[in-house]
């Protein structure tokens, strides 16, 4: 087994972790960044208001996102299984 098979396929995780969690992090940044925004021009400090729509965001990115993320995992599984025979010789 070698440290090049070990080291290419944890970098491909990071990767693909960070592909798989930027377009619901940063729609949680944008909406969270709005309403603040907004709570600080009408002086509204409600909890519920930033909460609110940062969930509804969050929930119709992932819907939107979802297919593609599915694509992105699959690929990234499809790699590491193609990696296998590599480790064991």
């Amino acid at each position: 087994m070698s440290e090049t098979y070990v080291v290419e396929l944890a970098m491909q995780l990071m990767w693909t972790a960070a592909l798989l969690a930027a377009p619901i992090l940063l729609t949680a940044l944008l909406v969270g960044l709005a309403v603040s925004l907004f709570q600080g021009l009408t002086s509204l400090q409600d909890q519920t208001l930033s909460f609110v729509p940062k969930i509804i965001a969050v929930g119709v990115a992932l819907v939107l996102a979802a297919g593609w993320m599915v694509q992105t995992l699959l690929a990234f599984t499809r790699d590491a299984f193609a990696l296998i025979p590599g480790l064991l010789g």
